[in-house]
């Protein structure tokens, strides 16, 4: 699977910054996953689970108080207020 460069960040510090297969958050209107290639956006994330799916298929599963999304061409940054691993 493709995968597109991804950071997440909090007030704490870097939580993940790699390449992932993809991002699921809940974002403003609804639970929303971000694959490589996608169009840019910017979302607000709401409180919930935030998972990162990295290049090895690993899944790494937060909790978090929400934040937001940015998706660039090829990239995307998450800035949550708190990613507490589960």
């Amino acid at each position: 699977m493709k995968t597109f460069p991804l950071k997440v960040s909090t007030p704490d510090g870097l939580k993940f910054d790699g390449e992932a297969e993809r991002i699921v958050v809940r974002g403003a209107l609804g639970d929303l996953a971000i694959l490589a290639g996608h169009i840019p956006m910017m979302t607000t994330i709401r409180a919930g689970t935030c998972r990162v799916v990295d290049a090895e298929g690993e899944t790494h599963t937060g909790r978090t108080d929400g934040g937001i999304l940015t998706v660039g061409k090829g990239s995307a940054i998450a800035l949550l207020g708190t990613w507490e691993i589960e």
